[in-house]
């Protein structure tokens, strides 16, 4: 019956979710309802109480100086003209006879160097939308550019890249963020030939079938006002704040920190593990100081920085407290008996090879709840102990499982109901039926081919 009830709970929690209801209100419901169901109502309140705001506060802990900082940045990026002349110099590098490319590789530098999907949906559809249209390929290829670019590879796979997907293995498999390179690069060329080899096919069958842009009642309001526009940005100065995130945090990661006793700092702080932290400690680090620059290099001609600064900060709240309610519903689901059944099957899925049961526990879990991050949380919050215990039996190095880790929730996370599929659609202007089957292909389909490429060549050959 615990079982029942935890099929039943997510079911409404998918269904509720891709109806437009915010998984604040969504993750303690369905929680409560699950509890319910399972026959402990009695333990309601201490369930929510005790473990859904334990676990909600917990992650927000760990977690939330990287949302708040990797908002920021995407703010001051945005508002600083920076991602705006990123995207304007790929688009007057390569024109448009490869207007699919120049879309892709244009979230893609963005988002590599630390601004926020969302905010490169936002910057970069209305430029997609005039290429497409003075190209006459059709509109509903848009969403599909924008996140094979955004959704794929810069978020899951580039060594060293600050999305959170990658941050969030690292204390758990005490790895950093450029885990497992050389398989990581593999499955990022993986995902974007495969990816653009797709999407080029749709605009030669749309070619073949005269299809073109399509009449479309277009939002003009993404660039209209002129006026509260910042000064144009040089191509090179706007890529030094992406490259200072990369760099810095490599530097950090690779040098400085395994360079440092920091063996003080445990016995002063008793439940901090500096070689858990330093790897995220980079990623803060790098953030910061790319925004600092930012906001000094470009001090005379910033808009309003207040604003910006402000903007920044808030964004940040809304995504982590949307991913913390997530786990904070994983570890009331975690606590029922009936979980207990599910986590077995995962665990036994391939017991001769922990990435395959893994790879399995984040897909499930990141497709359930519409989110990689959220996936990766839950599974490795109560999990995780029991993966890297089965990486040391099987020596395999935690690098290859943090880097399966973050692959597998990048895989099954964009099902209609995740919420970064329905803003994209949303800033587009367009329906699932028109454009979502795209998007599924180069987030979905794709992203699996590259998961099952880096655990056949990891379990070959090892991590490197």
């Amino acid at each position: 019956m615990s079982t029942f009830a935890i099929v039943i709970s997510l079911l409404l929690l998918i269904f509720l979710a891709y109806r437009g209801l915010t998984v604040l209100l969504l993750a303690p419901l369905m929680a409560a309802l699950a509890v319910m169901l399972s026959g402990e109502a009695a333990f309601l309140l201490p369930m929510y109480t005790d473990t859904f705001m334990g676990a909600l506060g917990s992650f927000t802990i760990q977690f939330f100086p990287l949302f708040f900082l990797g908002a920021l940045f995407g703010q001051l990026m945005s508002d600083s003209g920076a991602a705006q002349s990123i995207a304007n110099g790929i688009v007057n590098k390569l024109g448009t006879r490869h207007v699919v490319l120049t879309v892709v590789l244009a979230c893609a530098i963005l988002t590599y160097g630390g601004v926020s999907l969302f905010v490169v949906a936002f910057a970069i559809y209305p430029i997609s939308r005039e290429l497409f249209r003075r190209t006459d390929i059709p509109k509903r290829l848009i969403p599909g550019a924008i996140a094979l670019g955004s959704f794929t590879f810069t978020m899951t796979a580039l060594p060293g890249t600050p999305a959170i997907q990658n941050a969030i293995p690292i204390p758990y498999y005490a790895t950093n963020s450029f885990a497992a390179p050389g398989l990581g690069i593999i499955a990022g060329l993986v995902m974007l030939g495969l990816g653009m080899a797709y999407l080029q096919s749709r605009v030669k069958r749309a070619a073949a079938l005269n299809e073109g842009y399509g009449l479309h009642k277009e939002r003009e309001t993404d660039d209209s006002d002129t006026q509260g526009s910042p000064p144009a940005m040089r191509l090179t100065t706007a890529l030094i704040p992406l490259i200072m995130v990369i760099g810095l945090n490599g530097l950090l990661t690779y040098l400085v920190f395994p360079s440092m006793d920091l063996s003080f700092i445990s016995d002063e702080f008793a439940n901090v593990s500096p070689a858990r932290q330093s790897g995220l400690w980079s990623i803060l680090i790098a953030l910061l100081s790319a925004s600092i620059w930012l906001v000094i290099s470009r001090w005379k001609h910033w808009i309003d920085l207040k604003d910006t600064v402000n903007g920044g900060c808030v964004d940040s709240l809304l995504p982590i407290f949307n991913t913390a309610s997530v786990v904070g519903y994983g570890a009331v689901i975690a606590s029922l008996e009936g979980f207990t059944i599910i986590r077995d099957m995962v665990l036994n899925a391939s017991p001769g090879n922990p990435l395959i049961s893994e790879a399995l526990a984040m897909s499930v879990l990141s497709g359930i709840t519409g989110s990689s991050s959220g996936g990766l949380s839950i599974a490795l919050e109560t999990l995780g102990g029991e993966y890297l215990a089965m990486a040391q039996a099987a020596g395999i190095d935690p690098e290859l499982m943090h880097r399966v880790a973050t692959l597998a929730a990048g895989g099954m996370d964009t099902l209609p109901h995740s919420g970064a599929v329905i803003t994209l659609l949303t800033i587009c202007g367009l329906t699932h039926r028109k454009a979502y089957g795209n998007v599924a292909m180069v987030t979905i389909v794709l992203p699996i081919a590259a998961l099952v490429s880096v655990i056949t060549l990891g379990t070959l050959f090892g991590s490197f």
